[in-house]
């Protein structure tokens, strides 16, 4: 008896999971409920359990899809029924979506010589990031993209930087403009005064090298802040400072000490 009866929750688990399958094909997720879009991703780590018990499980735990993605694998590894390899799987859905964005904005080969071709580009890579990052975008003659060099990832509110590091990494990769991208994962779309400092200080440090800071991008969610529109780099002439606000006093140098790019203002 018992064996029958695991043979009938088998048979059902199975038939539920074609029709989930055959309705995401049909009609894509938007229709889907979170607990349904987490059944469909967990079909392909567990394949034997009742996987709808465990994303109901998995959005009392944590509160919502999001958050259930963002979960630390050990957290996502101690809700019963799913384990390390499940676990792992969810956590690969955030970095792997920030992939596929990024690198779908990166075939167009666009020159980042405007704002919002920039945005394009940032966007995508800083979607769901609940740490502060901080990006050198390394470019050539035409703007067109090198490298992206992730320099510093910190917590929810900064990440250190330190000029020798972008400095280092510009010349590495033989970058002859340059554009700084970090976000704001609070939300706050507006330059804190590290921001404008660090600003600042890199394009006096770069300019005398022969290498142009184009921008400073700061990215909130779905929107974005040039700081190079708000008129922040001013003219740039190779030899001088070309720092439009430098008489007001924020550009003064930090030596040997690491600035923070918070996003408190």
């Amino acid at each position: 008896m018992a064996m029958e009866k695991m043979d009938n929750e088998s048979t059902i688990h199975q038939g539920h999971r074609e029709r989930l399958r055959k309705r995401f094909l049909q009609e894509g997720l938007e229709r889907f409920e979170d607990h349904q879009v987490l059944e469909l991703l967990l079909f392909n780590a567990l394949p034997r359990q009742d996987t709808n018990k465990i994303a109901h499980l998995l959005l009392k735990r944590f509160g919502c899809l999001s958050a259930v993605l963002d979960a630390d694998t050990q957290d996502l590894a101690s809700v019963p029924g799913m384990g390390a390899a499940a676990a792992a799987f969810l956590s690969l859905i955030p970095p792997l979506t920030r992939r596929y964005l990024h690198d779908s904005a990166s075939r167009e080969k666009m020159a980042m010589n405007d704002p919002h071709h920039t945005s394009r580009f940032l966007v995508p890579l800083m979607a769901g990031r609940v740490e502060e990052v901080f990006y050198v975008l390394c470019l050539d003659n035409r703007c067109h993209l090198l490298f992206p060099a992730l320099i510093s990832r910190g917590t929810v509110t900064d990440a250190l930087i330190h000029p020798r590091q972008v400095v280092e990494t510009v010349l590495r990769h033989k970058s002859v403009n340059v554009i700084l991208a970090h976000n704001h994962p609070s939300g706050v779309l507006q330059a804190s005064q590290s921001d404008i400092h660090l600003t600042l200080l890199l394009q006096r440090i770069l300019l005398p090298m022969g290498i142009r800071l184009v921008d400073h991008v700061i990215v909130a969610g779905e929107q974005t802040l040039s700081m190079a529109r708000m008129g922040y780099l001013g003219e740039q002439r190779p030899g001088e400072a070309g720092f439009m606000r430098a008489s007001e006093g924020v550009a003064e140098p930090l030596d040997g000490v690491d600035v923070a790019g918070s996003d408190e203002v």
